[in-house]
């Protein structure tokens, strides 16, 4: 499973790469959509339970409002576990920018199965996470985020899962 994680992973960076830009002509149309493909370590506190995750998340721009909160807009999402351990969620992020540095909060309720996986006591999971990214391209990122996704015992119990991921974020 974890050679096929390597797989997916390395195709979707792959097409991602390939995809041309857009012309001067269709500036309209530009940065409508961001997607953020991860991958990084389900769970890296709880040794018995740690495994390599994979995962995507897209957000509209036309979607994004400024706030007295900061930039403010909806994403979703989907991650894998190696060990089939799925969590599908949606939700809502704020962005600062500071130069070419973006710190980014982010809170995303979704619905969890464990699969071979961690059981983490309810099919309701919310997701809390911190991604700092830094431009390197035009209309690229590379970051590195934080969660914890909880329950919020909602279940008998609430073991909760802490990871770590490495993005990559391309608007088209």
């Amino acid at each position: 499973m974890k050679q096929t994680l390597k797989i997916i992973l390395n195709l979707f960076l792959f097409f991602l790469l390939l995809v041309p830009t857009h012309s001067e002509e269709k500036k309209e149309n530009f940065d409508e959509h961001q997607l953020n493909f991860y991958t990084g370590m389900f769970d890296f506190s709880d040794d018995g339970q740690r495994a390599a995750l994979f995962g995507f998340e897209h957000q509209n721009e036309n979607l994004v409002r400024d706030s007295f909160l900061g930039t403010l807009s909806p994403v979703s999402g989907f991650m894998l576990t190696e060990n089939n351990a799925a969590y599908a969620y949606t939700g809502i992020q704020a962005q600062y920018s500071l130069g070419k540095l973006n710190i980014i909060p982010s809170f995303t309720p979704g619905i969890y199965g464990k699969g071979d996986g961690k059981d983490l006591g309810h099919a309701i999971e919310f997701k809390s996470e911190i991604q700092l990214s830094f431009d390197i391209f035009s209309q690229s990122e590379l970051g590195i985020s934080y969660n914890h996704i909880s329950n919020a015992s909602l279940g008998e119990k609430n073991p909760g899962a802490n990871s770590y991921i490495f993005n990559f974020l391309k608007k088209f």
